[in-house]
């Protein structure tokens, strides 16, 4: 990868390094970004991780993430930084607009820039670029990176954690985008410090009581299937929101309860979250959601895990649903109903 050679040879100098990722961030943005900056000030450059949003308080154990600085509520703090940052990483997008005003500041910087991201479709914003969308997850690409660079000895427990972390998360618990590769690179990561138990305790079985409320409610007031599509759904309104005091994380995995039923292919998630409309989109086995999210919703991911948005009412995105799903419903259950 000649990038990442030339990424090598700008990290023999100490460098001012700010890392950004997407706002709403998840586990991979998260893990990738503290395992980055981990790794970075180790070998001896000063490195600030900058989210445009508040990250999900399950996320909050992990190392250093109460060094983040949120765009939201720290804007000027995250101007400074990134007006003198001679280097900036943007991690797990491929698209400017994902960091909201932050993007201009990013155009703008004459710092250098390198995308390290696994989704189709990069804009070419970056001066060097390390995407591969085989790779599971933007964690998967940021254990390649030291490896490559030939530092693994270098991955400490707390690396380690958090590139795992990124892999559970984007494959949901290693439920799809799997690889023989990824699973050799998970097993490197046990065998480096993580405590996998842990992990899923912290991860997966750490819910408040609310959330357990709030999907009792979902799926027995807001769960609809569409048969003859082997679809379901869920929405969310407004006055949901308000009902369950629902925070950022709180729908985490909701979506994933509709794949559990046999005659269910597509499931959605969609909710109405002051103003907008956004999407999260699953699917079993090799149907992907992917095009459909990027043509009519504004988004993008993964074959099995995507998400969108518009600037609609919740009933016209509703509704646009139920027209568009026909057109990516071809397809038979996995296992015969008789």
């Amino acid at each position: 990868m000649e990038d990442l050679l030339e990424v090598r040879r700008a990290l023999a100098f100490p460098q001012n390094i700010v890392i950004l990722s997407h706002r709403n961030p998840d586990g991979d943005a998260i893990g990738s970004c503290l395992a980055w900056m981990l790794y970075l000030s180790g070998r001896g450059h000063k490195v600030n991780v900058i989210l445009p949003s508040e990250y999900p308080l399950n996320f909050s154990w992990m190392s250093r993430a109460d060094e983040i600085i949120i765009f939201d509520t720290h804007a000027e703090r995250a101007k400074e930084l990134v007006d003198v940052a001679s280097m900036i990483f943007c991690l797990d997008f491929n698209a400017l607009d994902r960091i909201d005003k932050m993007g201009e500041w990013v155009r703008l910087s004459k710092a250098t820039k390198v995308m390290v991201d696994h989704h189709i479709d990069p804009e070419p914003f970056s001066d060097l670029m390390i995407s591969d969308p085989s790779a599971s997850a933007t964690c998967e690409l940021i254990f390649d990176m030291i490896s490559e660079l030939g530092h693994e000895a270098f991955i400490t427990p707390d690396i380690a954690e958090c590139l795992y972390t990124g892999i559970l998360t984007d494959t949901g618990n290693f439920a799809h985008a799997l690889s023989p590769k990824l699973m050799r690179k998970a097993a490197r990561l046990l065998e480096l410090g993580v405590d996998n138990d842990r992990l899923q305790v912290l991860l997966f079985k750490n819910a408040p009581e609310k959330q357990l409320r709030l999907l009792g409610y979902c799926l027995y007031h807001r769960m609809e299937i569409l048969p003859e599509y082997l679809t379901g759904y869920i929405y969310l309104t407004k006055e949901d929101y308000a009902k369950f005091s629902i925070s950022r994380g709180d729908t985490e995995g909701i979506v994933n309860y509709l794949l559990t039923l046999k005659d269910v292919m597509i499931a959605a998630l969609i909710t109405d979250q002051n103003g907008i409309i956004k999407f999260s989109f699953r699917s079993k086995g090799d149907i992907s959601v992917q095009s459909m999210s990027r043509e009519h919703f504004n988004g993008g991911g993964h074959k099995n895990a995507s998400g969108g948005y518009q600037h609609t009412s919740l009933k016209e995105a509703i509704e646009k649903f139920k027209l568009v799903i026909p057109k990516y419903a071809d397809f038979k259950p996995l296992i015969n109903s008789n």
